[in-house]
């Protein structure tokens, strides 16, 4: 029997419109598809029919599939001959554990292919017209986590406050208060623009515009969750909404 392989697709942030034309060719190939919670199921609808759909539910906050779990059962339907997708919100790469996916199965003798998709920390700024790049404001962007596996891995938000770049933060929303603490302290503006766009590309995104010193108790009051994302910098002043609501505390409930 040949031997099968793994694809890690990037599903996107959502919209199925956003899948790339390869991730669809690889979906339509697939015997067997691994997909995340964070996935829109509509992107099954390019699988061929009667192909076997495994959910492994991957959310912060809630019980989770374990991912030595995911990685035993790539292995042995690969290892059965087929073809398994994985199917992964956002890009594999990108805070999707696509990197130890990719190196747990080739240790084991398994062909790993890759799909990128468009991550989450691209769309949503780009859905309520903030560039992450402005060469009048800002130079670069840095993606982050709010949300490190231990205490060990916090990123330095105030070495972050310093480097002059759009933060675009993920998995922020519970650990906020820390987050606008540490970029105080590091020298950040308290007048700085932030946004935060929840479930960004779909018909329920929604989005708070605000600045740093009042973002704790401005998303409280929004009622924003996961999953979102953070943008912090002076790029978010080019939001289609900051010049109509004044740029602080604007709450759009529909794109």
């Amino acid at each position: 029997m040949a031997q099968g392989y793994v694809t890690l697709v990037g599903a996107g942030p959502g919209d199925p419109d956003l899948l790339t034309l390869k991730a669809v060719k690889a979906i339509a190939s697939a015997d067997v598809v691994l997909i995340d919670d964070l996935v829109n199921p509509a992107m099954l609808a390019h699988a061929a029919p009667g192909v076997r759909v495994v959910e492994v539910g991957k959310r912060g906050g809630c019980a989770s599939t374990p991912q030595a779990f995911i990685e035993r059962l790539m292995l042995a339907e690969a290892r059965a001959g087929l073809h398994v997708v994985r199917l992964k919100g956002g890009d594999p790469y990108l805070f999707g554990r696509g990197g130890e996916e990719r190196a747990y199965l080739r240790s084991h003798g398994v062909r790993v292919e890759v799909v990128p998709g468009i991550s989450s920390g691209l769309a949503a700024p780009s859905a309520i017209g903030v560039p992450l790049t402005h060469r009048g404001w800002s130079q670069g962007a840095i993606f982050v986590t709010g949300h490190g596996k231990d205490a060990a891995s916090e990123p330095n938000w105030a070495a972050l406050a310093q480097s002059g770049l759009t933060l675009v933060i993920y998995m922020g929303v519970a650990r906020v208060a820390s987050i606008q603490a540490g970029l105080l302290a590091g020298g950040m503006a308290p007048g700085t623009p932030v946004a935060v766009v929840q479930s960004a590309s779909l018909d329920t995104q929604r989005q708070l515009l605000g600045t740093l010193q009042d973002l704790p108790l401005a998303l409280q009051a929004s009622g924003l969750g996961s999953p979102s994302i953070i943008v912090v910098g002076e790029v978010v002043r080019c939001a289609d909404a900051w010049d109509a609501h004044g740029g602080a505390h604007a709450l759009a409930a529909a794109r």
